[in-house]
């Protein structure tokens, strides 16, 4: 795996720990009450679940040929979103 491409799938993992980050904080009820803070917090949200979750028929369609199983195409492209399933050739 190429510097590049670590790189670039660090970015989903540091959103989903902040998504978790954030959980707990709210849970222990300590959310921030920065809005940009609130703001950031739902739209990487949405991006995380949501946008990526959009991408599993694109990326199960680019993984056909692939030795990975449909789930697992499906759980890496929900946890990497697209910087898993279009950096697969360059890996």
């Amino acid at each position: 795996m190429s510097l590049k491409t670590a790189a670039l799938r660090a970015i989903p993992i540091l959103g989903w720990l902040y998504l978790a980050v954030g959980l707990l904080a709210a849970l222990m009820d300590r959310a921030p009450g920065n809005r940009l803070l609130r703001a950031i917090w739902w739209i990487d949200a949405f991006l995380s679940i949501v946008v990526h979750a959009a991408q599993i028929p694109a990326a199960l369609r680019a993984a056909e040929s692939s030795d990975r199983s449909p789930i697992e195409t499906a759980v890496l492209t929900q946890v990497f979103g697209a910087t898993w399933w279009k950096t697969q050739e360059a890996a």
